[in-house]
C-alpha cells in the first residue's frame, strides 16, 4: 500500500487509492514549485553515473560559471535562477505544441559541472566533462550558463560527441562574441564562437547569428567573420522581414551540410525591457515571444542535440522576468523535441515513475 500511496498522482487522479492517507496524497513532482529540492521543473536530479544508467532523453546541465565576462558578474548565478523561475509542476502541458512533454520524454535534472571561482581553464574543462559524459549517455545536454564563455566547452563537447557527423550552429544574441581576445585573454565570453571556429568543432559557414545590433563587433571582426564564412542576421533584418522568415533562412544555413544542430541562446536577445537580467544589455532587441517561437520553430526541424542559454544575471533582474523567459526557453526546446519524436511516431517515455 505504501508504493501504491507514493505513486498515486494528485495532480493527474480524482480517486485516491482506498486508505491512502490524504496527507501523502502528492508525490514530491506535484508539488508546488517552491516546496522541496530545487531542479529545473521538479525533475530527478541525477548524478553522472545515474545519468548514464538511465539513459533520458534530455538533461539539464548547470554551469554556474562567469569569470570570463567583460562587463557586469552575475551569471553565475543564474542556473539556480533559471531552475527556480516556474510556477509550474507535475505533467505540464505546452499549449502552444499541443503536447505534454514529460509524457514523451524523459527528462533529468544532471546537476552542476564543478565548476570554481577564479580558475578559468579548470572551469571549463570540468564544463565540457560534463557536457559530454551528459551527451555520452544519448541525452541532449541543454546548459544553464553562465556567461557565454561555456559555450565553447559545451558545443565543443557535443561536437566531440556527435563525430563524424558535422554540427551546425544557430546563435541568439546581440553580440557577435567573435573577438580575437578580450583584453589579451582568448577565453572570454567575448570570443567563444572565435574559438570554436578556429579549433574545428564547428564549420564557419554552419556558425549562423541571429539578432546581433548595437555598436559591436568593429570592422576587423566582421571581417574575420565574412572571411571564414559565418552567416549573421542583424535585427534590422528582423524588423524588415519578421522574425519567422529570418530563422527559417538560419535553419537551412546551418543545415548547409551538418545534419544536427547545436542552439545557443545569450538572453540579451531579448530587448532589456523584456529582460533587463542580464551582463551586457543591448536596447532594440527581440520581443519575448519572438525569441519562444524562434526556439519551437527550430526544434520542431531539425535534430537538437545540444543547447545552452546564458548570461542571465539575476541581481539586475526584475520579478524574475529575466529568469522566467530563460526557464521557457528551455520548456519550448523540450517540448519541440517531445513533439517532433511525437509527430515521426517514436514511443513515449514518460519521465517520472507511474
Amino acid at each position: 500500500m505504501a508504493d501504491e500511496i507514493r505513486r498515486h498522482r494528485g495532480t493527474n487522479d480524482e480517486n485516491p487509492p482506498a486508505g491512502a492517507d490524504p496527507y501523502l496524497e502528492f508525490a514530491d513532482f506535484d508539488l508546488p514549485s517552491y516546496v522541496g529540492p530545487l531542479s529545473f521543473q521538479k525533475l530527478p536530479w541525477l548524478d553522472d553515473a545515474a545519468v548514464a544508467e538511465r539513459r533520458p532523453d534530455v538533461a539539464i546541465v548547470g554551469a554556474p560559471f562567469d569569470d570570463a565576462v567583460s562587463h557586469r558578474p552575475g551569471a553565475r548565478f543564474g542556473p539556480r535562477a533559471i531552475r527556480a523561475a516556474t510556477y509550474h509542476s507535475g505533467s505540464v502541458n505546452s499549449l502552444q505544441l499541443g503536447i505534454q512533454p514529460f509524457e514523451w520524454l524523459d527528462v533529468v535534472d544532471a546537476g552542476d559541472a564543478p565548476v570554481v571561482p577564479s580558475n578559468l581553464e579548470r572551469s571549463h574543462e570540468v564544463i565540457r566533462r560534463k557536457v559530454l559524459a551528459v551527451a555520452g549517455s544519448g541525452a541532449v545536454p541543454i546548459v544553464l550558463g553562465g556567461d557565454h564563455s561555456i559555450t565553447y566547452p559545451s558545443a565543443s563537447a557535443v561536437a566531440a560527441h556527435v563525430a563524424p557527423r558535422r554540427l551546425g550552429v544557430v546563435h541568439f544574441d546581440a553580440h557577435a562574441d567573435t573577438a580575437a581576445t578580450t583584453w589579451g585573454v582568448l577565453k572570454s565570453h567575448g570570443t567563444p564562437m572565435r574559438r570554436l571556429i578556429e579549433s574545428g568543432a564547428v564549420a564557419g559557414r554552419n556558425f549562423v547569428q541571429v539578432g546581433l545590433r548595437g555598436y559591436w563587433p568593429p570592422p576587423e571582426t566582421m571581417e574575420w567573420m565574412e572571411a571564414n564564412g559565418l552567416r549573421y542576421h542583424f535585427m534590422t533584418e528582423i524588423e524588415e522581414r519578421g522574425a519567422e522568415a529570418v530563422v527559417a533562412d538560419a535553419i537551412a544555413e546551418a543545415l548547409d551540410g551538418p545534419d544536427v544542430i547545436y542552439l545557443s541562446v545569450d538572453i540579451d536577445v531579448i530587448d532589456p525591457g523584456m529582460a533587463p537580467g542580464t551582463g551586457t544589455p543591448e536596447p532594440g532587441g527581440m520581443l519575448t515571444r519572438e525569441l519562444l517561437r524562434a526556439i519551437r520553430q527550430i526544434g520542431g526541424a531539425v535534430n537538437l542535440v545540444g543547447m545552452d542559454v546564458v548570461e542571465v544575471a539575476p541581481a539586475y533582474d526584475v520579478s524574475e522576468v529575466t529568469a522566467a523567459a530563460a526557464n521557457r526557453c528551455v520548456m519550448e526546446a523540450i517540448s519541440a523535441i517531445a513533439a517532433r519524436r511525437r509527430d515521426r511516431g517514436e514511443a513515449a517515455r514518460p519521465s517520472f515513475d507511474r
